[in-house]
């Protein structure tokens, strides 16, 4: 092999190994905050707190985003699909005693 050869062959090993290593840090997301409504049958005023202490420990969760729809028994709020999923919060809210999205408290054993 002569050295032009070699050269270029050097060259393009090293442009893949940057392309290796800069592509995956470049494209990987940290955060992916998506919205999701919650139907809860009997969600009313009075039950407001008990739910907000429900969502509380869950840090992927934008706790000033909680909206509460009495009218149409709804919570709507924001979360972060990297760090629970929308099954953690229905089950977080049946543990408190709310059926939430078909969840009952009776099938997570309350």
């Amino acid at each position: 092999m002569d050295t032009e050869s070699a050269v270029r062959l050097f060259r393009i090993a090293a442009l893949t190994v940057t392309v290796a290593l800069c592509v995956p840090q470049a494209g990987c997301r940290r955060t992916d905050m998506r919205d999701f409504e919650v139907s809860v049958p009997s969600l009313s005023a009075d039950k407001e707190n008990a739910v907000r202490q429900a969502l509380a420990r869950f840090g992927g969760i934008d706790k000033s985003s909680i909206r509460f729809d009495y009218a149409s028994r709804r919570i709507i709020l924001k979360y972060d699909s990297m760090q629970l999923a929308k099954k953690n919060i229905e089950l977080e809210l049946a543990k408190a005693g709310f059926e939430a999205n078909g969840v009952t408290p009776a099938s997570v054993g309350r």
